[in-house]
């Protein structure tokens, strides 16, 4: 691949994820890809599971969506710096900077590493405490 295809399976992948369809998303990727939210659990591997952890962070955020701060392409990788909004199902406000590192084979997501602010996320998806 070369640069300007890279950037072209960014702009598709990304519209999948403004979208919140986990199948587009899922059918992006390898069939041997690994998805990694760097947060505490285990990667998704394959696009089974890849589908299902999509389908959940739409869950857990509904209405989730993506400012695109910054962004760096090359042959087989794309760096995006973001910062994902919305409202969790908890009913509370989400804001959390996200990091993503992908790497890319033969037009498809090889492998997707998204490191996010941990205690914002925390914050984001607490249900608020209620008070008397």
């Amino acid at each position: 691949m070369d640069t300007t295809s890279t950037r072209d399976l960014f702009e598709r992948y990304h519209a999948c994820w403004e979208a919140r369809d986990p199948a587009r998303i899922a059918e992006l990727h390898t069939p041997d890809s690994v998805f990694h939210l760097h947060s505490g659990q285990a990667p998704a591997r394959g696009r089974d599971e890849i589908r299902a952890a999509a389908a959940d962070s739409f869950a857990l955020v509904p209405d989730l969506a993506f400012e695109l701060i910054a962004l760096r392409v090359g042959d087989d990788f794309w760096a995006a710096r973001m910062k994902m909004t919305g409202t969790s199902a908890a009913g509370t406000a989400v804001a959390i900077d996200l990091a993503d590192f992908v790497l890319v084979r033969d037009g498809e997501v090889l492998e997707k590493h998204s490191y996010v602010d941990g205690p914002a996320m925390q914050a984001a998806l607490t249900p608020p405490a209620h008070t008397a």
